[in-house]
């Protein structure tokens, strides 16, 4: 009776490991640049949204992601619906790419990800710095996004991994 009870909410949680992932990553504060350098720093949730709603759209809705870039933006004290548009931002160009992909390769995708990143921290940027007048340092944006980039493959393979354990890989 208790394995009965207990498969459907494995399922369940396994099915929705992405939404656990993103809002965990969204809400935490920890930081790797306090420990490590003050140059250091890669947006996490750039390469989940990006790697997930590539290869499963359903498992990473687009209306979560909204919230979660509002939830980001509250916790970061940064202008409402800015992370939120990133982050629509990513959804729009990983399906985009999705629908004209005929074979899928990682090198194509790790190449598509570096463009949407820099069209993403420029469009940011652009409105930080010009609409908002908020003085910031060009440099910074510049190492999270090598930071980022050059995680990308890592946690491709992890995701990659956990798409396998959650048995819907996509061929």
């Amino acid at each position: 009776m208790i394995k009965n009870n207990i498969l459907p909410i494995f399922n369940f949680i396994k099915f929705y490991i992405p939404i656990f992932i993103l809002f965990f990553s969204v809400l935490n504060e920890f930081d790797l640049n306090y420990f490590i350098s003050t140059k250091f720093s890669f947006n996490f949730v750039f390469i989940l949204i990006f790697y997930w709603y590539l290869k499963k759209p359903n498992q990473l809705p687009s209306g979560l992601i909204f919230i979660a870039g509002l939830l980001n933006d509250v916790l970061n004290n940064s202008p409402i619906g800015l992370s939120s548009l990133n982050y629509l931002l990513i959804c729009v160009t990983t399906s985009y790419i999705r629908h004209i992909t005929l074979r899928p390769n990682f090198q194509k995708d790790w190449i598509i990800f570096l463009i949407t990143i820099l069209l993403i921290n420029s469009i940011d940027y652009f409105i930080l710095f010009f609409i908002f007048s908020i003085n910031l340092n060009i440099f910074n944006y510049i190492f999270n996004l090598l930071f980022t980039f050059i995680f990308f493959p890592i946690f491709y393979g992890l995701f990659d991994n956990l798409l396998k354990f959650t048995g819907r890989r996509n061929d």
